[in-house]
């Protein structure tokens, strides 16, 4: 009778979501998750995702984070581990090392960190020490030049 609707649409279907801690929730220690997961609440100590991982806009992280593929949109402090991709979306805020074999970062995203990328399990051994800062339309490195030819020179 006072039951009130929720839209589920995005946890239902092929691929959908099969565990969600959503706004509000607070966990703290560690998390081991199997199948899809979503977090957009606030997790402190470690999380191991043996599947696809989202880590919503809303979610405040302060963890070390394991995966195969990982989507960031909200705050993140603590190491990130990527066995496949890792995507930071527009709204990521990463501190900490982050190591994948595959890395995709979204136009405002922000890494303070170091960045270890490679292939299989040699990318957990070898790290390359970057730090980047949030990239935005008028700080892209220009475009190359374009080769005239000798031609049209003259």
């Amino acid at each position: 009778m006072f039951e009130r609707e929720r839209n589920t649409s995005q946890l239902v279907g092929p691929g959908g979501i099969d565990t969600f801690l959503g706004r509000g929730t607070k966990v703290n220690g560690k998390l081991v998750l199997e199948g899809t997961a979503r977090i957009d609440g606030q997790v402190e100590g470690e999380i191991s995702a043996q599947d696809a991982l989202t880590v919503g806009e809303g979610a405040v992280v302060n963890a070390k984070i394991s995966g195969t593929s990982i989507v960031i949109e909200g705050g993140v402090t603590g190491d990130v581990t990527a066995r496949e991709r890792l995507e930071l979306r527009a709204s990521a805020r990463v501190q900490g090392s982050v190591t994948t074999a595959s890395l995709v970062v979204h136009e405002g995203a922000a890494l303070s960190g170091r960045c270890s990328m490679g292939g299989g399990e040699a990318t957990a051994r070898r790290e390359k020490s970057t730090t980047t800062a949030p990239v935005s339309a008028d700080r892209r490195a220009p475009d190359p030049p374009v080769p005239v030819p000798a031609a049209a020179s003259r």
